[in-house]
């Protein structure tokens, strides 16, 4: 089905992984295109409840394919970037929880895409002190700037200073600095990485669904309003709970003092 994606899923967990690792999975058009196509079946699949993304080999993805945008003039990169900000965007706004498990390099559109998931795990070095994830905008040596929407969220996750140091730098840093500056979430050894990220996932799965979605959508949106409107917002979203079917075995189960059935997602 995908050229340079393998997409599985275990129960109601969707794992998807960048395929490409004789380019490190740099993101060329198939590549771009493939995982359109993969976040098309992810939104139309009611039953998912948490998505992870990661890379096969060393890398998760080392940036967007740089053969590729050297012949560009100005309409074709205009074109490139609204594709790609387009992509992650759509990730972003995936209803479900999304992890993306950084098992490698994670540098321009890597770095971008990690960014886009709600949640970043990230391998740390071997046993060895070898390998594990690294982060980076390194664009600006290449004389341009992040083009799949870096410059707005890294901000957005570790302040303005940091992103403009990493940015103006084009410094890569390892796993642990990642987690530092709260750019990761925790890292874990190469092979428990993607168990990791698979228990979390379960984390999330194991409560009522509309209630985890209905969270996700109070943080994204209210984080781009206002304190009284994202309040307003949060307030709405919390009443339309009382609809559900979950809520109702939610709070009876807790009542009866009883362990909740299956959430109906409904």
């Amino acid at each position: 089905m995908y050229q340079t994606l393998r997409y599985e899923k275990q129960e109601n967990i969707g794992i998807l992984t960048i395929n490409r690792p004789e380019a490190l999975n740099a993101l060329n058009s198939t590549v771009i295109g493939d995982l359109e196509q993969a976040i098309t079946e992810v939104e139309k699949d009611a039953e998912l409840g948490a998505l992870i993304i990661t890379g096969e080999g060393r890398s998760f993805v080392a940036g967007a394919d740089i053969g590729e945008q050297l012949p560009l003039d100005v309409a074709g990169g205009r074109k490139w970037g609204q594709r790609g900000s387009a992509l992650m965007r759509r990730i972003e706004k995936l209803e479900i929880p999304t992890i993306a498990a950084v098992n490698g390099f994670a540098l321009g559109g890597g770095c971008e895409l990690a960014m886009s998931c709600d949640i970043i795990l990230a391998a740390g070095p071997n046993a060895e002190g070898k390998g594990g994830a690294k982060f980076g905008q390194p664009e600006v040596g290449l004389g341009i700037t992040p083009g799949f929407s870096g410059t707005q969220r890294l901000p957005r996750r570790v302040g303005i200073a940091k992103a403009k140091e990493l940015i103006f730098s084009g410094k890569v840093i390892g796993a642990a600095e990642a987690e530092k500056i709260g750019l990761v979430n925790a890292v874990y050894a190469p092979e428990e990485l993607i168990p990791g990220a698979i228990a979390m996932a379960k984390s999330f799965t194991a409560n009522a669904p509309i209630a985890v979605k209905y969270s996700k959508a109070c943080i994204d949106r209210g984080m781009q309003m206002d304190i009284a409107d994202g309040i307003a917002l949060e307030n709405e979203l919390f009443a339309m709970c009382f609809a559900t079917a979950d809520q109702k075995e939610g709070m009876s189960a807790f009542v009866e003092k009883r362990k909740e059935k299956h959430f109906q997602n409904k």
